[in-house]
């Protein structure tokens, strides 16, 4: 997860979304001891005060933008809780019987992780598209999201709630421009958006690899990754080209000896993709053939280079370096 300084100063912010609902902390009135959970369940109505929840009772609520979180990080916080408490409470809402995460899901996940029967809350009558509201921004603030997750926030909030780019922006305090390039990560590949979520690649890796064509964003992708170039690099390596296209369009496969056999090909495929990633490069996996003439042709596996310090960065990765 990156380490980028936390954002601030968004526009209306968390005040504002919580029309009469409960304080932070520091501002809500001292608290009362809490009775035991099974004799008195927390009132959503007290507004601003801080509830002891049972653990057992809260689920994450199906809002929660952020997907990924750093197991290590997650067990130095557990270390934390055990021996200095829960410093700030989590936020829920009521469903029925049960409690709903609104924000707060990393100190959740670590009082689980620590063992605490219970954990400090701050309740919340919202709606559904309230509480997706508060947890983006919340983990906005706090630049707990990766490129992916803010992403797709914001998309989601637009689906649900009707809202255009602008209506977005004005919601959360970001520039429209902001939330448009966001927005755009969303049309790379999945392996793509997974290297900008485990912050392999960055937002300006992301901008170069929208301006070329999309059938080479993964292959761009992966030499930068392998070959840990930098943005300004990757810039130069496309304009190094001079072409939208790189190499020559790959060949149709050839009909294997079982031509309905789709399984082989998926997995010729997979294999492919797997050797790209792993070197960089684009790879062609060819698969052997009985020709007409009953005899059998061997299969190939053609890897590209761009020029010869590419060919020695394969050599060196494939373990061949002496040969360079």
């Amino acid at each position: 997860m990156s380490t980028s300084p936390k954002h601030k100063g968004l526009g209306r912010g968390l005040d504002a979304l919580i029309k009469g609902g409960a304080t932070r902390p520091g501002t809500a009135p001292p608290k009362k001891p809490a009775a035991p959970a099974d004799k008195a369940e927390p009132e959503t109505k007290a507004k601003g005060a801080v509830h002891l929840v049972p653990v057992h009772k809260i689920q994450k609520g199906p809002w929660q933008p952020r997907r990924h979180f750093a197991e290590e990080a997650l067990k130095e916080l557990a270390d934390s809780i055990r021996d200095k408490g829960v410093l700030e409470p989590v936020w829920l809402r009521r469903a029925g019987e049960i409690f709903h995460l609104i924000a707060g899901e990393r100190r959740f996940r670590a009082a689980q992780l620590a063992g605490l029967p219970e954990i400090p809350a701050l309740l919340h009558e919202v709606s559904d598209l309230e509480a997706r509201e508060m947890a983006l921004i919340e983990n906005l603030q706090r630049a707990d999201l990766d490129l992916i997750e803010e992403a797709e926030g914001y998309r989601d909030l637009m689906r649900e709630a009707g809202l255009t780019q602008e209506d977005v922006s004005k919601r959360i305090g970001k520039a429209r421009a902001t939330v448009a390039n966001a927005l755009r990560l969303l049309d790379l590949s999945d392996a793509v958006k997974r290297a900008l979520s485990e912050g392999a690649l960055t937002a300006g890796h992301a901008k170069v690899l929208l301006g070329v064509a999309a059938g080479d964003r993964d292959l761009l992708a992966a030499r930068a990754i392998a070959q840990g170039l930098s943005v300004r690099a990757l810039e130069k390596l496309v304009a190094d080209l001079g072409r939208p296209k790189i190499g020559k369009k790959a060949a149709a496969p050839e009909k294997s000896a079982a031509p309905g056999d789709e399984k082989s090909a998926r997995q010729l495929k997979f294999l492919a993709d797997r050797m790209q990633q792993e070197l960089g490069t684009k790879v062609a996996l060819v698969p052997a053939r009985l020709a007409p003439d009953g005899k059998r042709e061997m299969g190939r596996i053609v890897i590209e280079f761009f020029d010869n310090e590419d060919l020695s960065r394969l050599l060196e990765t494939l373990n061949l370096g002496d040969l360079a």
